[in-house]
């Protein structure tokens, strides 16, 4: 990719512009060899601590925040490399931050799961279960008391639901009529529990009985995603109130490192690869004559020879110095 098409890229993630169709695809397409990287990175022993990767997820995270513009606020999951691609976190200074360089977006000191990047509007990534519900209510209620026209934005899996984060953020931020969107990513299994043993009734519901605005979406269909994620976003600057979207997905590997993913159901994981989101997208880019397979096939060299580099770079950077942290704690109360 020209630099021109990479700033044009950057742009559409912040929201600064309509994306068009093949940029949508290439975001996807970044995040799932971003992720395949650091899954290989992770097998040599490069990465320490866990992994959670959102391979099979991308078209959730793209479509959400292609509508997104500067100024919103973004809190994302333990699983959230591809919430921070999405928003156009440097893929350099992410994977340079998995590997616990100094060069990455939290001078290596965040790791897999707990990314900050504040310049995108990424508030954070948590490891908590429904730590991000809480942490983008709070965001939206001072979007709020500000009076800016923004909008915050939780990621969040359907185990969350279950939690007490669920309940007390929706309704205190229907009450308050706060400008929020909340995104449920369904992706069928809370760690190794298939949602149907431990979860009764309609997650959806559970907000509709709040009085949000509320939807059901085809989480491996960018286009779909993107569509229910405008209508709620619209909503929630509007002022009308908070939103919720759920999108059914799917990830195409364990939970996390250790997870062989041994729980699934015969042959479930063959048949949601046939309805992988770059599949998808693919083929409407290509059926509706957006792309062509030239198109296509450069945007996956694109997508491959810059992964490529960024891991290339992340190896090579410097760890930080043993007393770095220390250094800048005194040099914060010295100033």
């Amino acid at each position: 990719m020209s630099r021109n098409k990479r700033a044009v890229a950057e742009a559409v993630a912040r929201g600064d512009r309509e994306p068009e169709p093949l940029e949508l695809y290439r975001q996807m397409l970044l995040i799932r060899r971003f992720e395949e990287a650091v899954q290989r990175l992770f097998q040599r022993g490069e990465v320490h601590g866990t992994t959670h990767l959102y391979s099979g997820q991308e078209a959730g995270a793209v479509g959400v925040c292609s509508v997104l513009r500067e100024g919103d606020r973004v809190a994302g999951t333990y699983r959230g490399h591809g919430h921070a691609l999405a928003l156009g976190v440097d893929p350099q200074a992410l994977m340079d931050e998995l590997l616990g360089r100094a060069t990455g977006v939290c001078a290596g000191r965040a790791g897999s799961m707990n990314i900050v990047d504040l310049a995108h509007g990424l508030i954070g990534c948590f490891g908590i279960v429904g730590g991000s519900i809480a942490a983008a209510t709070g965001a939206a209620l001072a979007l709020e008391r500000q009076g800016l026209d923004n909008v915050a934005v939780a990621f969040f899996g359907e185990g969350t639901a279950n939690q007490a984060y669920f309940a007390e953020c929706l309704n205190f931020a229907q009450v308050l009529r706060l400008p929020v969107v909340f995104v449920c990513e369904n992706n069928r299994y809370m760690e190794f529990t298939p949602i149907e043993d431990v979860t009764a009734g309609s997650i959806r519901a559970r907000a509709e009985v709040l009085g949000l605005l509320a939807t059901t979406v085809d989480g491996m269909d960018v286009r779909a995603v993107r569509a229910a994620a405008a209508t709620a976003v619209e909503h929630a600057r509007s002022g009308a109130g908070p939103a919720f979207v759920e999108t059914l997905t799917y990830r195409f590997v364990g939970h996390s490192r250790s997870d062989p993913g041994h729980y699934r159901k015969p042959g479930e994981l063959d048949e949601m690869l046939e309805r992988d989101p770059l599949k998808i997208a693919r083929a409407w880019l290509l059926d509706s004559g957006e792309a062509s397979e030239e198109e296509l096939d450069a945007a996956e060299a694109w997508a491959a020879a810059r992964i490529d580099e960024v891991t290339e770079r992340a190896l090579a950077a410097p760890f930080p110095a043993p007393d770095a942290g220390a250094r800048e704690y005194k040099e914060s109360f010295a100033a």
